[in-house]
């Protein structure tokens, strides 16, 4: 038992004689604004707190740790990406150093050989390229820039990719620009 609980007088808890009320049972008394209820203290109240804080701490060094390797996990990231165009830029350079030769088709084929380069490694970091036609129109791949009365086509057909789109629904880097079939009447 508590102090204050010893220091209370016994209350009789015995049962009423038939006829009687029972008395009211006397509430125990409000802490005032200068006591404290006691908490529980010892040993295992000290454990909780130790763990607390040192759970506390285990927190702010992953904080400051994540905020020391976030630049550089970027920077990582950022030199993969440079790395995967490398191969694209010496082959323009190519290209470019090609563009005297009395063979404009040569130039015209190392150029599209390039853009395939790049648009492979568009594909290999995770953004296909999209520009197929005959398709129904999905708003989260395709964008409108005009819409075209072609015959033998259903309504909101692509009929024609302006600009190609890169990457899945929900995770691109931009949509396909393109021109849907109107209603036909």
């Amino acid at each position: 038992m508590s102090d204050q609980e010893q220091a209370r007088p016994a209350e009789d808890r015995s049962p009423p004689e038939p006829g009687q009320t029972p008395s009211p049972q006397p509430s125990p008394p409000e802490p005032t604004t200068g006591e404290r209820t006691s908490a529980p203290s010892g040993p295992e109240v000290e454990e909780l707190e130790d763990r607390w804080r040192r759970a506390l701490a285990d927190l702010d060094n992953l904080r400051k740790r994540y905020a020391r390797e976030l630049p550089r996990e970027r920077e990582a990231e950022r030199a993969k990406v440079a790395a995967a165009f490398l191969p694209v830029v010496d082959n323009l350079e190519l290209a470019l150093a090609h563009a005297g030769a009395d063979d404009p088709g040569a130039i015209v084929s190392g150029v599209r050989a390039v853009r395939d380069q790049a648009v492979d490694v568009l594909r290999s970091l995770g953004y296909p390229r999209h520009e197929e036609t005959g398709v129904p129109f999905h708003p989260e791949q395709h964008e409108v820039v005009s819409v075209v009365d072609e015959p033998g086509t259903a309504p909101g057909t692509v009929v024609q990719v302006l600009r190609p789109g890169y990457g899945e629904p929900g995770r691109q880097l931009r949509p396909a620009a393109v021109a849907v079939s109107g209603k036909q009447e």
